[in-house]
């Protein structure tokens, strides 16, 4: 295969689509495969659950908690007047009436 040529853990996307069963076997059995286009590096396919030795940045779900703003010296608006603003924004003319 053209991909144990360049490296052990390097295939090129055209093998990805002819071969993506044998691909996925590799990373069922702990593999970690990094994808590659025209010799560059594009991603990884990395097993469940495995460790990439790379940081891992999830989505956070939990509430953030308040948020410190600081005072801009602008005037002090209600919600309900800066919906109000926000909605007018939409039907300035722009992409969004087209």
């Amino acid at each position: 295969m053209a991909g144990d040529m360049e490296g052990a853990n390097e295939v090129p996307l055209r093998e990805l689509n002819q071969q993506t069963s044998r691909v996925m076997a590799r990373v069922a059995a702990g593999e970690t495969v990094t994808i590659t286009k025209d010799g560059v590096p594009i991603g990884d396919i990395v097993p469940r659950g495995g460790r990439s030795g790379r940081p891992s940045y999830p989505f956070r779900t939990d509430g953030m908690g308040p948020l410190d703003l600081p005072d801009l010296d602008g005037p002090a608006l209600t919600d309900r007047e800066i919906d109000e603003v926000l909605r007018g924004m939409g039907s300035a003319g722009g992409a969004a009436d087209v």
